[in-house]
């Protein structure tokens, strides 16, 4: 058949040397050279990707050549070198005629027939059908080293983007381990300009200052590694808890009068006694004794508390780390310090995940969902869409929650890592959906909630497997940017 000889001719070649000559030249150029120099990650990277190129390369010249440039004049041939000599002669000028449309052979098959004496000779039909071989062989060569010199560039192009991006990400933060180095070479075919890099150091200048921040990521990243094993012994435990505490100081509802000596909670018929000089040395002395008549305040202070729960906890053990799903409130009452925490802790997820070879999926949720892949192809790409986008609009946590169960039932996500950053200020889920969340929990996966707010709701972290609270004063932050 025409089309399994052509098949087996660009074989041919494309096994004749042409492919290792351009991957020996590749490895060689001394701009690629020394950048594998400067991180044994990226140079593992690097090597693996010309490697999967060879294999890309190798099968794009022996099939697509023969099917689109040359089956037309690959069937000719083969219908001609299966004639006899005389149908040959009979058949010569028409033969000739066709390749001058399809071939550039058709210039030197005109030649031979031009010797009248030769095309009668037994053996003419053997030679023109060998130089004819020969030149579709030259011919089909041609054609695969101009493709194969235009895949090189493509790559060669795809490369020097993807050690720019590699040098510029090394400004940001120290690429860290081989694995580390080689996931986030996948992910540096984004062109990073000089405002990205600038947005990529600030989140992370945030994110070194924040040490809390950063022993949460960090927690987060080893908390695959600590399940349950119900065949151990199991221990008692303490744990810290958010407990509601009635306090005086709170100024949540009125509950009455008493007497005592607060300025600020003064009844108003109390200040009459300054409206009389005679009477003003009477306002005095109830000031003095606490006799003055205060408005009572009572509400409930939240505060984290260790109570002894005896919560039975029992030997870790390791197992298969899955990926992180972050799902972060977008609304208004995050914008501000709120803000920055949950982009740098997302951030701080996705450098672990790197590192640990895991996916990281970013949803935002508020009147708006929006999902970000992290650690995917052009994951720098969507990284910087995360980190640019503002923060706006109002809270539902529901909607978020049920899609992120509907995606840890599946395989994709299994044993996976969700975690919740929010100020929590919502009501408490419905009883179906801490059902979800319980059975959920039961095939390995886990629930972590971050409160970025002082007034989170107790209730709806309960149902969390971990929590923690993150919402330093105005003061404290002034202190850190002032440390650093």
């Amino acid at each position: 058949m025409p089309v399994t000889e052509g098949i087996n001719l660009a074989m041919m070649l494309s096994e004749s040397g042409i492919i290792e000559n351009a991957v020996n030249e590749l490895m060689t150029r001394p701009q690629l050279m020394m950048a594998a120099d400067t991180s044994p990650g990226m140079k593992s990277a690097m090597k693996l990707q010309i490697q999967k190129w060879r294999g890309y390369v190798q099968h794009r010249i022996a099939k697509v050549d023969v099917a689109e440039r040359f089956s037309q004049e690959l069937a000719l041939y083969q219908k001609v070198r299966q004639w006899s000599s005389d149908i040959f002669v009979e058949n010569a000028e028409q033969v000739v005629k066709e390749l001058e449309e399809t071939s550039g052979f058709y210039f030197k098959a005109r030649k031979l027939l031009e010797h009248e004496q030769k095309k009668h000779n037994p053996m003419f039909h053997s030679y023109f059908c060998h130089q004819w071989h020969e030149h579709l062989q030259e011919a089909l060569k041609a054609a695969q080293e101009s493709e194969l010199e235009h895949h090189k560039d493509e790559l060669l192009k795809d490369l020097y983007q993807r050690i720019e991006t590699m040098q510029q990400m090394e400004k940001v933060d120290e690429a860290g381990d081989e694995k580390r180095a080689g996931r986030l070479w996948d992910m540096a075919k984004a062109k990073l300009t000089r405002t990205d890099v600038e947005r990529l150091k600030s989140i992370t200048k945030f994110l070194q200052k924040s040490s809390e921040l950063q022993e949460i990521a960090d927690s987060l990243g080893r908390m695959a590694n600590e399940v349950d094993d119900p065949n151990q012994a199991r221990v008692q435990s303490e744990e810290l808890k958010m407990v509601e505490e009635k306090s005086d100081s709170v100024t949540d509802d009125i509950v009455g009068v008493h007497p005592s000596d607060d300025l600020a909670r003064l009844l108003p018929n109390e200040a009459m006694f300054l409206a009389y000089p005679e009477l003003e040395v009477v306002f005095y002395k109830h000031l003095v004794d606490k006799r003055l008549m205060n408005y009572r305040m009572q509400g409930a202070q939240r505060k984290l508390r260790k109570v002894k729960a005896y919560k039975t906890q029992s030997k870790q053990v390791e197992q298969d780390k899955g990926p992180f799903i972050v799902c972060i409130d977008a609304s208004g009452s995050m914008s501000g310090y709120p803000e920055q925490c949950a982009k740098a802790l997302a951030y701080g997820l996705m450098q672990i995940a790197l590192a640990d070879e895991r996916d990281c999926y970013v949803m935002l949720f508020s009147t708006q969902h929006i999902t970000y892949e992290l650690t995917k192809q052009d994951g720098l790409s969507e990284v910087l869409n995360f980190l640019s986008y503002s923060f706006h609009g109002g809270t539902d946590l529901a909607p978020v929650l049920a899609q992120s169960i509907e995606l840890m039932n599946s395989e994709k996500y299994k044993n996976a890592d969700l975690i919740v950053l929010s100020d929590f200020i919502a009501p408490s889920q419905t009883p179906e959906m801490q059902e979800n969340i319980a059975r959920l929990k039961a095939q390995k996966n886990r629930f972590h909630a971050v409160c970025l707010s002082r007034y989170g709701n107790p209730a709806l972290m309960e149902m969390f497997d971990t929590h923690w609270s993150h919402h330093p004063s105005a003061f404290e932050r002034l202190f850190s940017r002032q440390a650093s």
